[in-house]
């Protein structure tokens, strides 16, 4: 004996429309519950390291985007360029150019605690090596073998833009020239030993 049909429930469109509210609500319920507890996770992460910073970009995109910019500001401050015109002696005057020489040498000085932080990479993944240079990742394990020399470094630069930030506050051009002189074999003997060690000709 065939069993007798099941009653169908109708149901209008404002109770459908008041059922889907309802699901809708309970879902943003569980994603907000998602992301206070992935905030907590994060902050259970971050108490476990003991350092409230978190690294974003590697050390090659921090000299493109601030160790470069500030290193060059520092040393094209002062500069002697030859056109068809004559010679251009190019050094700060005003205040407002020894104030912006200054803010690159504050840039450049406070960097170096950058470069340092502890999980930096060399490059992005996938970055390819310049001419002459050790491959990203045999960068970062030559690094972290050499966890002092490194820091070495950053202090040797950190010290000669100190030099040239006093250079900067007293206005002395022959001053800030020897300092620059002096940044620039910092920043290459750290590109000699972990950039391009087996390179004969450095850039």
């Amino acid at each position: 004996m065939a069993a007798a049909p099941r009653p169908r429930l109708r149901l209008s469109r404002t109770t459908v429309a008041i059922l889907l509210v309802c699901g809708a609500v309970a879902g943003g319920g569980r994603w907000y519950v998602s992301r206070a507890e992935s905030a907590q996770v994060a902050s259970a992460r971050e108490a476990k390291s003991g350092s409230p910073f978190k690294v974003f970009a590697t050390i090659q995109e921090l000299m493109d985007s601030t160790v470069d910019p500030a290193a060059d500001g520092v040393w094209d401050s002062v500069a002697v360029i030859s056109t068809e015109a004559g010679v251009e002696k190019r050094e700060p005057r005003t205040p407002e150019e020894w104030q912006e020489v200054r803010r690159h040498a504050l840039t450049l000085l406070e960097a170096m605690n950058l470069v340092v932080m502890e999980g930096r990479h060399a490059a992005p993944p996938g970055a390819q090596p310049k001419l002459g240079e050790l491959d990203p990742k045999q960068i970062d394990v030559l690094i972290r073998a050499n966890k002092p020399s490194f820091a070495a470094f950053a202090d040797d630069v950190r010290a000669t833009t100190l030099e040239a930030l006093a250079a900067i506050d007293k206005r002395d051009v022959k001053a800030l020239v020897v300092a620059g002189g002096k940044i620039d074999q910092a920043c290459e003997g750290c590109h000699v030993t972990f950039w391009y060690p087996e390179s004969a000709a450095p850039r």
